[in-house]
């Protein structure tokens, strides 16, 4: 086993993903979340968190999930009882990803034929979806009785699970994990508004199909909670509000003078029912509105991303010590390959993020190594495409394991790959330079004849990279990338 599959040892723990299928990956360095394959996992799908992703995945998830819901809004609101219990009728038990709550084995929190009758009860119950208030499948941790996270995970993942499905033939392909093909439930159609059986190639273990979810997509705790909403927007608008009034029975005033009102007194009179929020919420729109914007800017700045990754200094000296044990060569080039495909989801993450490998354009006539898509939400690979204006939305990364020097057909080859629709910005993967400065002129000069933005990464800048994370500052990254941009685009 080696040092980086010694990272994932937990001593007893149950089988996960990686150990499943013989990864020898941690956490770090995949793309999707590495749960234990024989219970569920404390953690859930947040359709908030899809929609602010700015991959194209999420972004057509994210389309599917606010077709389902305001289709089933629709027809609530225009009495066709019959066809919202339809769509909400071929939800069921989410086993698949295994996240959730249960013991033991995988069973679901809860989302099967009577619990589509109480969550259509939910919703046609509810004030926030009658006076069509509510605009998101989010919104009904805050505003619907019956709904909480566990169910709205639930939710998301029979909706999406065809997209999941496509996410997780795409990393299988990636780590050379077989699939078989199965038998799924129904997918949700955006474009039909209908569900379809369909057989799906997913990986199998103990005999049940897995799908694999995002780990950018996935929380602990989802963005949207009650109780902070109650605690913290609710009851401290109230309390100011309290507070401006000239006379009020909840204000007590200190001996210092100052006036106070206390959270205790101000619970005992506005409950923290959903009925209540969604009430206040209405009379109050900018607080809910506050609300959103705050938990959109936290999720853009990645504070919100909970989940555990390891130990990041470990890690980062495990995979350093793994590249510089791999010989250059015809014979290494499949374990350079595997590596870096680590690395940079290690490296890159979150700024780009659902590799795939060997992806074939121009109809299977040329192949790319490595493809990340930019999910940037700020740094240089959001400024490269927002004010650059030069076209990002895929990264190509082509790995050579040469024990010789890369030139020009090296270069002509990645440039080859860009285009318009995919991005101009890639890097090539290499061990080392005879002459660096050569090779970044060869790069500055595919720049100015309109060919792209080339990024050489050899192993001393992978190495540097790494060492930074090492040391604790991963958040120099952004200023080496910027350097190395400025190096080939600048000069």
């Amino acid at each position: 086993m080696s040092q980086t599959a010694n990272l994932n040892a937990k001593g007893g723990a149950l089988p996960t993903i990686s150990a499943a299928f013989h990864l020898d990956k941690t956490q770090a360095e995949l793309d999707f979340v590495d749960v234990a394959l024989h219970t569920d996992n404390p953690l859930f799908l947040d359709p908030f968190a899809i929609s602010l992703q700015r991959d194209n995945w999420s972004q057509d998830a994210a389309a599917t999930i606010r077709t389902f819901f305001q289709q089933t809004v629709d027809y609530i609101l225009a009495h066709r009882e019959d066809d919202a219990l339809e769509l909400l009728h071929h939800l069921r038990e989410p086993n698949e990803t295994r996240l959730g709550y249960s013991r033991h084995r995988p069973q679901g929190a809860g989302v099967g034929s009577a619990q589509a009758e109480q969550i259509f009860d939910a919703l046609n119950a509810s004030a926030a979806v009658r006076t069509g208030f509510i605009t998101a499948l989010e919104e009904a941790e805050l505003l619907i009785p019956g709904i909480a996270r566990d169910k709205i995970s639930d939710l998301t993942t029979n909706i999406i699970r065809h997209h999941l499905a496509e996410y997780t033939d795409a990393q299988c392909h990636l780590h050379g994990i077989s699939t078989q093909h199965v038998a799924m439930p129904a997918c949700f159609d955006a474009d039909a508004l209908r569900w379809e059986a369909r057989y799906l190639d997913l990986p199998v273990h103990g005999n049940r199909p897995i799908l694999f979810v995002p780990k950018a997509v996935v929380r602990y705790s989802p963005a949207y909670q009650q109780q902070k909403y109650y605690d913290h927007y609710m009851l401290e608008f109230l309390r100011e509000e309290e507070l401006a009034k000239p006379r009020s029975n909840l204000v007590r005033v200190l001996k210092s003078g100052r006036r106070r009102v206390y959270k205790k007194n101000l619970k005992e009179l506005y409950p923290s029912g959903k009925e209540y929020l969604f009430d206040f919420s209405r009379r109050h729109p900018e607080v809910l509105q506050r609300y959103r914007a705050e938990l959109a800017e936290l999720e853009r700045s990645g504070e919100s991303r909970d989940l555990n990754e390891g130990d990041e200094s470990v890690i980062a000296g495990a995979l350093a010590e793994v590249l510089r044990n791999i010989a250059p060569g015809d014979n290494g080039a499949t374990p350079y390959h595997r590596l870096m495909i680590g690395i940079v989801e290690f490296i890159f993450y979150p700024s780009l993020e659902h590799p795939r490998k060997e992806l074939e354009i121009h109809e299977g006539r040329k192949r790319i190594d490595i493809v990340m898509e930019n999910s940037a939400q700020r740094g240089i690979f959001f400024n490269i495409p927002t004010v650059r204006q030069i076209p990002c939305a895929y990264v190509p990364f082509e790995c050579k394991n040469y024990g010789r020097e890369v030139g020009n057909p090296e270069l002509d080859q990645i440039a080859g790959r860009f285009g318009v629709n995919r991005g101009q910005v890639g890097f090539l993967c290499c061990r080392s330079f005879e002459d660096r400065e050569r090779f970044i002129q060869r790069c500055r000069d595919t720049f100015r004849d309109g060919r792209g933005i080339v990024l050489p990464l050899d192993d001393a800048t992978v190495l540097r990279y790494l060492e930074l994370v090492e040391a604790g500052n991963r958040h120099a990254l952004e200023q080496e990338w910027s350097n190395l941009l400025a190096e080939v685009a600048l000069n």
